[in-house]
């Protein structure tokens, strides 16, 4: 017995711990529930599974929360500007507790879109063992045999003020579209991140495509507490996991599925908790000439992640991209080529083979140009073809709010293309999504006729041709900052090009007479974050 740690057991047993188990390892199970978040609503039972699984292995369970904001109540007012920045305060959580404790190894449990990447940030840091259980999607809601999510009910807001729909059919489908816990049913952020984080190897294969609600999604959470304890034994650390080549497979998989923009976000940044720059937009620019779109999933396309699960999950589009996919180790023990030998069923009219894709271009473009000298990011598996290439002239708007106003005031003429500046990392500032704008123009039928490009970012559930990203942002002296009404402004999603098409030397005396505005927060989080935010093609992390 070590005597100094006398008065360390002395407060572990005021907490009920037992000699017996403050001698085994110690694992921190992380866990985001709340009360607020129907992704993550349903958590303390997994927490639950978990802490099964690691006492079953020898190993001590000790259960600790972080933060969850609801990207979708979030949505549409100030709360928004909170969703991304609340990504560090949860890495900074992990990291602060894991350390303070010395935990031997962590299960993380999140669920929804920053939450994924900022409990794998913090976990990183301090490059102990762990491993991820993703919460889980959410059952698609049901309406009279026509299958619903909650971006129906964002574009049935849209649909209702065209008068499409009436009050009573949108009033039907806000009561059913979310039919319970789970992150919302198809491939937006959450579930995209969390078929990178089982593409990683940080997850059990089938966890990310596994149900809230499914039984099986019980019995990997107990799995799952029992491995990690493996992995504190035998010292497998993250960082032999994550490797160039695991990170490329995700993105492989990424690009595959046409999953969100806001993985040129969240890859990059987790990488840079092992290098910085590891990963960076060229990367994703580089891989999406490799493998096409194969799989047509909700905002995208008819599909579900019930769908996408049944046909075989992750495993099964890993197998379809069989021959881009680098073999790495993966937190269960087996490596990704071992993961992909087991497969034995994919259902091919959800997930496409290589040769009979859905789209031959993957899902997601990196665009540049004299509008967007560092990037510009948009989702191609989710625009109508007609909408690749696409000149008009710029609608210029300093905030999502008044763009919304002048969209559902019918201001939007076809051909326009839609500019909201400010709204990037330091000038929203939190880099606000913007799923009511877009899906605003898709309820009311606009999305094959006029184009929205932002510093900002957007829903993984919107769709159209909305173009996000754009770097440098506004704030920080870049062109979208000089563009002005009427401005003739180029889109080429094939060339991967952003153009304002006015003279080089025109831009230069514009931005010579550019000002920079008074911050739109001048106090609290949001005031430092400001100050301290890289730009998104950098992944939005904050400045050493």
């Amino acid at each position: 017995m070590e005597i100094n740690r006398a008065p360390h057991r002395s407060l572990l047993k005021a907490c009920g711990y037992t000699d017996g188990e403050i001698d085994k390892p110690f694992i921190g199970v992380v866990n985001s529930y709340t009360e607020v978040v129907p992704g993550h609503i349903h958590l303390r039972t997994l927490a639950e599974a978990v802490k099964k699984g690691i006492y079953a292995n020898g190993g001590t369970a000790f259960e600790f929360n972080t933060m969850a904001i609801c990207d979708g109540i979030a949505m549409g007012h100030e709360g928004m500007r909170y969703s991304l920045p609340s990504r560090e305060i949860i890495a900074d959580t992990v990291e602060s507790m894991a350390k303070a404790h010395g935990f031997d190894g962590l299960v993380l449990i999140p669920s929804c879109d920053k939450i994924v990447p900022g409990m794998i940030m913090g976990a990183l840091r301090l490059n102990i063992p762990f491993i991820v259980v993703t919460g889980g999607p959410m059952l698609p809601g049901e309406i009279r045999g026509r299958r619903y999510d909650l971006i129906s009910v964002f574009e049935s807001v849209g649909a209702y003020k065209a008068g499409k729909i009436d009050e009573e059919e949108l009033r039907e489908i806000e009561d059913y579209a979310c039919p319970g816990p789970g992150s919302c049913a198809g491939l937006f952020t959450a579930n995209t991140m969390a078929c990178i984080t089982e593409a990683l190897g940080l997850s059990l294969p089938m966890c990310a495509t596994t149900h809230a609600v499914d039984a099986q999604k019980i019995r990997i959470c107990k799995r799952s507490g029992e491995i990690v304890v493996d992995l504190v034994r035998k010292n497998i650390k993250p960082t032999d996991i994550l490797t160039k080549e695991s990170f490329e497979n995700a993105i492989l998989v990424d690009l595959a599925l046409g999953g969100s923009t806001n993985t040129t976000l969240h890859i990059p940044a987790i990488a840079s908790e092992i290098e910085r720059e590891l990963i960076t937009l060229n990367d994703f620019d580089r891989l999406s000439e490799e493998v096409p779109h194969i799989a047509s999933i909700r905002p995208n396309g008819e599909h579900f992640m019930l769908d996408l699960h049944r046909a075989g999950g992750i495993p099964a589009v890993l197998k379809v991209l069989e021959d881009k996919i680098r073999d790495a180790k993966t937190v269960s023990g087996k490596t990704i080529k071992e993961i992909i030998r087991e497969v034995k069923y994919i259902d091919h009219r959800i997930i496409r083979p290589i040769d009979k894709p859905v789209h031959k271009e993957a899902g997601l473009r990196i665009l540049r140009g004299n509008l967007a000298p560092r990037g510009a990011v948009v989702k191609i598996s989710a625009v109508d073809p007609k909408m690749y290439r696409h000149e008009g002239p710029a609608r210029v708007f300093n905030s999502e709010e008044e763009a919304l106003e002048a969209i559902l005031g019918g201001e939007i003429e076809e051909g326009d293309v839609i500019v909201i500046r400010y709204e990037g990392p330091a000038g929203g500032p939190g880099m606000k999504e913007m799923l009511a704008p877009t899906s605003a123009i898709c309820g009311m039928g606009l999305d094959d006729k006029v184009a929205l490009i932002t510093d900002g970012r957007f829903s993984g559930g919107s769709r159209g041709p909305c173009i996000g990203h754009v770097s440098p942002e506004a704030m920080a002296g870049g062109p979208i900052a000089v563009v002005e009404d009427g401005d003739i402004i180029s889109i080429d999603m094939i060339g991967k090009s952003l153009q304002l098409k006015i003279p080089e030397e025109e831009i230069k005396e514009r931005l010579l007479r550019w000002k920079r505005p008074e911050p739109k927060v001048k106090s609290g989080y949001l005031a430092r974050y400001s100050r301290l935010v890289t730009s998104a093609d950098e992944g939005a992390i904050l400045k050493f």
